[in-house]
């Protein structure tokens, strides 16, 4: 098990400890583990990191399933980092964030592993899905990308994992594009793996592999806009890169290596054997045999792009989990905008009334701010509603007769920046309820919902038909509300309109839900 301490993101003058966390990668090739402190201005410091190589991913890109074996090496390590937690005093779970990627989460044995690792250790493993793992590595990248030579710049992310690579456009602070790719370096080398064969045949083999999902990948980003200005990778392959080629840089925050250079040392790594990499790089195994496509599978993509360098930084994925913890599991201000500029891209390309979509969130969010006594979300739930608002009316692109449904179907099937799949089923299910019967178990998708879950769409379902019906004229004349809740009934005032005929009546048949819901009539006055 190796260990070191790395400063993550500076801290500001006089701010004091607030509490310690840790967080907990499961990756292809090792668990690795970040002890911080969060600090009360918000910002994170990395006091110590650990790093335990296991063979997840061979098992799972080979045989599908995490073998037994393999299973409890995890354990064995799990149990050596709860030991480190409990002397920095970190006891309590919600001071411990541990997820797992595309190894774990592409295992057919997944769940019998999570409730392993569980019951051996106490540790509670989150298997991230693509969208998820998008989001917290825009938060960990999100406070290098605002640097002032890339503050405007069209940066394209890459990360090249065990098992797959993911791509993020971010410009002017605004995520335009993001793609999780299935290719990997080590399901790239474990393709290969049992055939024996000439090292110049295995990357053609490789480059045929890794040219297939960059193709698809350059074709993608350049229908976004003008052609990406620099490449930034993340990764500890390209890291250990720049300390070979650039090592007057590597305490920089974005070490910048030419193309050229790099592709010679992308030559070299492929002609070594993985046992020369390890004793002369003091590399562990699993990290030598994948570094060869890691930095090969980047280079496609630089060849791509059209770039001339490239850029590292030295973000990884538990950078962002930090933050993630910093927050309080709060989405943050700069996800919450990506997301809501998602929503519009999708809501254009099925030629929604943006106004008023956009009416109807903002509404949404006004009704959800003075009911927070009454439906006691946090505030992630308030986006989801938004988001729902901006979307429910896209089911119209398909035909009128039971949009909402169709617009419950295409919202399931949209890639919103950074939502889990079951934050975005929740979404489709506030914008499946805006209109027409309340949810019965015998509606598709709602059956499958967990109780808790099953109550958050009712709450945020009967707010959105509320702000429907006060845009019922889609016009957006109700500028400004305030609500007051007496005994049983919310009272909504809207000053500077004098006829709300309209709307009333558009309440009055909408409404049902949210009084079942709540327990209390609305008022419109």
């Amino acid at each position: 098990m190796s260990t070191q301490s790395e400063p993550a993101i500076p801290l500001q003058p006089g701010s004091e400890p607030l509490r310690a966390v840790a967080v907990i990668d499961i990756g292809t090739t090792s668990i690795r583990m970040a002890i911080g402190e969060i600090h009360g201005n918000g910002g994170t410091r990395t006091l110590e990191t650990l790093s335990r190589a296991v063979a997840i991913g061979k098992d799972t890109f080979t045989n599908g399933t995490i073998k037994r074996a393999t299973i409890e090496d995890c354990v064995r390590a799990l149990t050596s980092y709860r030991e480190v937690l409990d002397s920095y005093g970190i006891l309590e779970s919600g001071a411990l964030r541990c997820v797992a990627t595309s190894a774990v989460r592409e295992a057919s044995n997944r769940l019998s592993f999570v409730d392993r690792i569980y019951i051996a250790t106490g540790i509670q493993v989150d298997v991230l899905d693509e969208a998820e793992v998008s989001r917290v590595t825009f938060l960990g990248i999100q406070p290098t990308l605002r640097e002032e030579d890339l503050a405007a710049a069209r940066s394209v992310v890459v990360e090249v994992g065990g098992g797959s690579t993911e791509v993020l456009v971010v410009h002017k602070s605004k995520v335009e594009f993001s793609q999780t790719y299935n290719l990997g370096s080590l399901r790239l080398r474990e393709t290969l793996g049992s055939l024996r064969m000439p090292v110049r045949k295995q990357r053609q083999i490789m480059e045929n592999q890794i040219g297939r999902f960059v193709h698809q990948a350059v074709q993608q980003v350049s229908t976004i806009g003008e052609a990406p200005a620099e490449i930034v990778v993340l990764g500890s392959d390209c890291r250990f890169a720049a300390a070979q080629l650039v090592p007057n840089q590597v305490e920089e925050s974005l070490p910048t290596i030419p193309l050229e250079a790099f592709e010679e040392f992308v030559d070299v790594m492929f002609r070594l054997p993985v046992d020369e990499i390890v004793h002369d790089y003091h590399l562990t195994y699993p990290d030598a045999e994948t570094l060869a496509p890691a930095l090969l599978t980047v280079l496609s993509f630089a060849r791509g792009l059209g770039t001339s360098q490239i850029r590292i930084s030295n973000v990884n994925l538990r950078d962002g989990l930090l933050q993630e913890m910093a927050s309080q599991g709060v989405w943050s201000g700069d996800f919450t905008e990506q997301v809501m500029n998602s929503a519009v891209d999708i809501g254009r390309h099925y030629a929604v009334d943006e106004n008023h979509a956009a009416h109807v969130a903002h509404l949404s969010g006004l009704l959800f701010d003075a009911m927070t006594s009454q439906h006691r979300l946090a505030n992630q739930y308030r986006v989801m509603l938004k988001l729902a608002a901006m979307l429910h009316e896209i089911g119209l692109f398909v035909g009128i007769a039971g949009y909402h449904k169709h617009s419950m179907y295409l919202i399931q099937n949209s890639e919103l920046f950074g939502l889990s799949r079951r934050d975005l089923r929740l979404v489709a299910q506030v914008a499946r309820y805006h209109r027409r019967a309340a949810p019965k178990p015998s509606h598709t998708g709602y059956a499958s919902l967990s109780r808790e879950e099953r109550v958050i769409v009712s709450k945020l379902a009967s707010i959105l038909r509320v702000a429907d019906g006060l845009d019922r004229s889609y016009s957006q004349r109700i500028h400004e509300l305030t609500c007051e809740i007496k005994r049983d009934r919310l009272i909504i005032s809207v000053p500077g309109v004098e006829d709300l005929s309209l709307e009333q009546i558009a309440l009055k048949q909408s409404c049902g839900l949210f009084e079942d819901t709540y327990g209390i009539s609305v008022l419109l006055r």
